[in-house]
């Protein structure tokens, strides 16, 4: 029972960290990549879906992302979806191809993004200290049920707390390459 509390703890850990991996490739840093545009939503037929289902992103040079929408209607909604992003880009269109040129990034901008950065690495810490609570708890239940004993019950909780400095860590050093990607000019 215990095992199977610390490998569910473990796996809800491992996904925090996937996530926040996620939301740290949203952040640029200069260069051009496809995935800056991943959670950009576009009004199609009256629901919103992601810019990639709608059109073809790609990436014309270091500085420069071309949006192809698949249907020509589509052009000014995802021009505007692009716009009305929080991501500050200024789209232009020629023909039925969007291009996105990427800002050259300040050193206010810089630090902007740093805490912002910042910002995600506490939401993984404290979704990780969730994880551990609840792992704690169920812990406490099969205690409070006398299906494990004290001993086991505090061994159980020094290794979820083990596994919590673990993923910890983890986020701290995602956060650490982020920062030094970021300020790197």
């Amino acid at each position: 029972m215990i095992e199977s509390i610390k490998k569910d703890a473990a796996t809800r850990m491992g996904k925090s960290i996937d996530s926040l991996r996620q939301e740290m490739a949203k952040i640029r840093t200069g260069r051009a990549h496809t995935s800056l545009l991943d959670h950009v939503m576009v009004e199609y037929y009256g629901s919103e879906v992601p810019i990639n289902q709608v059109a073809n992103v790609g990436v014309e040079d270091a500085r420069t992302l071309t949006v192809t929408p698949w249907e020509r209607p589509m052009v000014a909604k995802v021009e505007k979806a692009i716009m009305n992003s929080d991501l500050g880009l200024n789209p232009s269109t020629v023909g039925a191809v969007i291009r996105v040129p990427m800002p050259a990034l300040t050193e206010e901008r810089r630090k902007d993004l740093v805490k912002v950065v910042r910002h995600e690495a506490e939401n993984a810490r404290v979704a990780v200290r969730n994880i551990r609570r609840d792992a704690n708890n169920e812990l406490k239940n099969l205690l409070k049920d006398k299906s494990i004993s004290e001993d086991e019950d505090r061994k159980g909780q020094e290794d979820i707390q083990k596994l919590t400095d673990q993923y910890i860590a983890e986020v701290d050093r995602v956060l650490a390459e982020k920062e030094k990607e970021l300020m790197a000019v």
